[in-house]
Order: structure tokens, then C-alpha cells, then sequence
């Protein structure tokens, strides 16, 4: 079977780790340091913040919407209002704004890149709105330009701007107008879980737009605790309580190792996505998503639109390759009843969308067997 995700691992990762397993340092070490130092010079933006999974990095990103701090003009903030999110997205996109007891406000779907309707979001935007949270679907980008043009409109309208965070999780290596994410100026949170393009066993990272957001989340990080002055003096006050989602360092050191691999595993997903987009286009029953010239995606898996959803899939697992429709939509679970709402564009390509293998593990004669076998009709 061509699996749909493998996890990839540098071949140094041995040493890297039994070098930690022998500093006598498993946590708050110089490895994870080193880890968040070095994703910064390559993400262009020195605020990084490593977390244990991606998941913990938007409930912390949330958190500092939820529950800003103290300040000029946050008087009035005392409920934590609500956040706009997709519902085409893991559930590990939109609990957290639950567990930080934010209501979530569904924005519709672009059919056409599978990522937010921001004709949608800016009609929705309003007073109580808190956060935006856009996903990176599959790591195609946003449309971040007009992002910021929607949220700068709604500012000037009701005198507050909502933090906007990005949900990279799947979107490591993708740019925007030639930037990396997460150099835009919004909180940019990645997954480095098992099966992501980098990956540090189980992990996330926090990439933040200025040095008040990027201390305040550190210290959320660990308990709202500053360990420096704790270890040293015993002497600390704690002014915004925290959590422990910490990375440790063994995880670090996984990240380091995959660091000097990852951007050879992106150029294999990029070569075979533009062997899909060539091969399979014109197809009956086969529509692609949109390739906007200003945005390169890191392809995470490859999706297409089809008709016949179920036949599809059982005519790729009847030839060895695996697909999957990855998550259901996350305003179908009982837990958002309350958050229900008519969603058009999402409803004309919710029971289309499938997603195929695309990564760095492909063989030609892989890619070569997927385009046939689609060929070939379902």
C-alpha cells in the first residue's frame, strides 16, 4: 500500500539524542534553545516558541485572546468573546477556543482553495470577535494580504483588532509573496507531529509578530512562571497563570536533526505535486484547487475534488494506494450543535474533497501507478 503519511527522520538523530540522554538534561535544556534559535533564522522571525504538540500552541494562542492581560482598554474584555474559525480542519484546530471558553463562529469555505471565505469572514467579523484563527489547508497559504485588509477594515469599524492566528500545521516551508509564514505579522502556530514534514517526535512551534506576545506566551509556556529568577532566588510572582506544554529536549534534538533534511523532503512533495497538477488535469470527474502564482505550498498531501467520492477511495485501495478524507467537518460533531450555520460553499465540496499521497517517499513508479490507476476511471 503507498501510505498517505510516513514520518521522516534524519539518519544523525541517534546521536543527537543520546547526547541528551547522557547531559543529565531531559527538560528545560540548551538542545530546545538551540532547536527554537535555529527555526528562527530559518523562518525569518527570532520569536519562536517550542510547544509539545500544535494543539497546545493554538490553546496558548488562544489564550492571549481569551484572556489578554492586564492593560489600557481591556476593562471591557472580562468575557472571552468569540473566535472565527473553519470547520474544514482537524478538531485540533477549533477545541482549543472550547477549552479556553471562547464561542466559535463557523466562516464558510472557498471552494476553490479549500482555506477560509474571506467574503464570508469580513461579513461575519464583529464586536465580540476576539480571534480569527485561518488554516494553511494542506499548507496551501492564505490569502494574507486581504486578510490583513479585512481585519485593518473591521478595526477602523469597531476600534478593536482581533488577534488573528494562523494555523500552519500542516504548512512547514510554505511561502506567501515569497516569505515565509510566520515573518506576516500575525501568531503563527506549526505541528511538528509524527507524520509532519518536520518533525520532532510530537511537537509545535509558536512563531509571534513582537516581543510582548512572543514573553507573555513563553511564560503561559511553563505555569506563567519565569524558571530564571524561580531557580535562582526562590523570589518570583506569577502576573498571568500558564500551562505546561513545554517541548522537551529530546524532541529538540529530533527537530535539529530533521532541520538539516526538511527542505529536500519539501522540493520531493513540490516535484510530485506538479507531476499531479500536469498528469491529471482534464480528467472527468477530477477538479483540482486553485495554484495562485504569489503562494508556494508545502503539499502536505495533495487534494482533489471528485465525483463519487466512495468509489474513488475504494477503486485507489483496490490498487494499493491509500486516501483519506483526513477529518470530518468539525460543525457536524454534537459538541458544536450550538455553533450550527448554512455554510454553501463548504456543503458543495465537503463530500467531493479526498486527499492522496504526495510525499517524499513516492517512487516515479508510485506517482506513475496513482495517475494511471486515476486514469482509469472509478
Amino acid at each position: 500500500m503507498i501510505p498517505l503519511s510516513k514520518i521522516a527522520m534524519s539518519p544523525d538523530v541517534d546521536r543527537r539524542i543520546s547526547a541528551v540522554l547522557h547531559s543529565g538534561r531531559l527538560e528545560h535544556g540548551p538542545t530546545v534553545a538551540e532547536y527554537e534559535a535555529t527555526v528562527g533564522e530559518r523562518v525569518g522571525n527570532p520569536r519562536v516558541v517550542s510547544v509539545n504538540c500544535g494543539t497546545a500552541g493554538l490553546h496558548l494562542a488562544l489564550s492571549l485572546a481569551a484572556r489578554p492581560g492586564p492593560g489600557p482598554g481591556q476593562a471591557d474584555r472580562a468575557e472571552p468573546g468569540e473566535v472565527l474559525s473553519t470547520p474544514l480542519t482537524f478538531e485540533g484546530t477549533n477545541w482549543p477556543a472550547l477549552a479556553n471558553g471562547m464561542r466559535v463562529r463557523w466562516v464558510d469555505v472557498d471552494p476553490a482553495t479549500l482555506n477560509v471565505d474571506l467574503d464570508d469572514l469580513a461579513a461575519k467579523i464583529s464586536p465580540a470577535t476576539r480571534a480569527i484563527v485561518v488554516v494553511h489547508w494542506l499548507g496551501y497559504p492564505v490569502d494574507l494580504n486581504r486578510l490583513c485588509a479585512v481585519v485593518d477594515q473591521a478595526a477602523a469599524r469597531y476600534g478593536h483588532r482581533p488577534l488573528i492566528i494562523e494555523d500552519c500545521a500542516q504548512a512547514w516551508g510554505a511561502t506567501y509573496r515569497g516569505t515565509p509564514l510566520g515573518t506576516h505579522g500575525n501568531v503563527c502556530v506549526f505541528s511538528t507531529g509524527a507524520i509532519k514534514t518536520l518533525t520532532t517526535g510530537s511537537g509545535g512551534l509558536v512563531v509571534l509578530p513582537d516581543d510582548d506576545l512572543h514573553e507573555r506566551l513563553r511564560l503561559r509556556r511553563w505555569l506563567g512562571i519565569e524558571r530564571a529568577s524561580a531557580r535562582i532566588t526562590g523570589d518570583y510572582d506569577v502576573a498571568e497563570w500558564g500551562y505546561r506544554f513545554v517541548l522537551n529536549e529530546i524532541g529538540g534534538a529530533i527537530g535539529l536533526s530533521n532541520l538539516e533534511h526538511v527542505d529536500e523532503l519539501l522540493r520531493r512533495h513540490r516535484e510530485n505535486a506538479a507531476y499531479y497538477d500536469k498528469e491529471l488535469t482534464g480528467l472527468d470527474g477530477v477538479e483540482h484547487t486553485e495554484r495562485a502564482d504569489d503562494r508556494e505550498p508545502s503539499f502536505w498531501v495533495y487534494p482533489l475534488k471528485v465525483r463519487d467520492r466512495s468509489a474513488f477511495m475504494c477503486r485507489l485501495r483496490d490498487a494499493g494506494i491509500a486516501s483519506s478524507v483526513i477529518s470530518r467537518r468539525n460543525d457536524a460533531h454534537s459538541c458544536m450543535a450550538s455553533s450550527r450555520a448554512h455554510l454553501p460553499g463548504l456543503d458543495s465540496v465537503a463530500d467531493r474533497v479526498v486527499y492522496i499521497p504526495v510525499g517524499w517517499w513516492l517512487t516515479a513508479e508510485d506517482r506513475s501507478h496513482v495517475v494511471e490507476t486515476i486514469r482509469s476511471g472509478w
